[in-house]
């Protein structure tokens, strides 16, 4: 493992954010890295008629946004890690949210999370696979035991 100088957490609202963020904030830590706590909020795109727009559910909007802020701030503070920066971004996927923020950022790790399934789950990929194939930098895949 390299010396990491910015260190991106792309996290959920799953229960097992919290083992991920440890992993993310021990690296960071060891490292003296700056920590970025991510979370993506994807864009629903409407390519049927204005007539469905009522049955559709709701696009992404400002009370989405800030309940994705308000999560980061309740990971920051259960990691102890009152200086990370967080970010809240809407992407058409959350592999692109993630891409394009650890580009702007210039992060040279990225952690997620992955449960390692198998069978058709990995054959229709993940968003951690899609991540690694994309990435402009090393990325961790913390494996979450199943339940």
């Amino acid at each position: 493992m390299g010396t990491y100088r910015h260190v991106l957490l792309a996290m959920d609202y799953s229960e097992d954010c919290l083992l991920v963020g440890q992993r993310a904030r021990d690296i960071a830590e060891r490292n003296g890295a700056k920590l970025t706590l991510l979370h993506v909020v994807e864009e629903v795109h409407i390519s049927a008629g204005y007539e469905l727009l009522p049955l559709l559910p709701e696009l992404p909007d400002e009370s989405m946004m800030k309940e994705a802020r308000q999560a980061l701030e309740r990971l920051a503070e259960k990691l102890g890690v009152a200086d990370a920066e967080r970010r809240a971004v809407s992407a058409v996927s959350t592999k692109e949210g993630i891409i394009n923020t650890a580009k702007e950022i210039g992060a040279d790790l990225i952690v997620v999370g992955s449960h390692g399934r198998h069978g058709l789950a990995l054959l229709l990929g993940s968003t951690a696979n899609a991540v690694l194939h994309a990435a402009p930098c090393d990325v961790l895949a913390v494996r979450i035991p199943p339940h």
